[in-house]
């Protein structure tokens, strides 16, 4: 899997969970929190709809995201 399929694969989950927003306006760069709004209960949802969606689980020590490119970085290493 590739990692523009990850992303679009991320865009379907972010909508799911914050129906709100523009996901034209979302890219690698996109902040989780101060672009897209993303909250700990949004973030919660979040990773887990990304473990189902890619058959992954997320390291308990893993660090906290910044942007859309960190997760989609992450989860294209865990599915290698």
């Amino acid at each position: 899997m590739s990692k523009e399929e990850i992303f679009e694969g991320l865009k379907e989950i972010i909508v799911t969970v914050k129906p709100a927003i523009d996901l034209d306006k979302v890219s690698y760069d996109s902040r989780l929190v101060t672009d897209l709004g993303i909250d700990s209960l949004s973030m919660l949802l979040l990773s887990l709809a990304t473990e189902h969606k890619f058959n992954m689980r997320f390291d308990d020590s893993y660090p906290p995201f910044q942007t859309v490119g960190d997760v989609c970085d992450y989860v294209l290493k865990a599915i290698a």
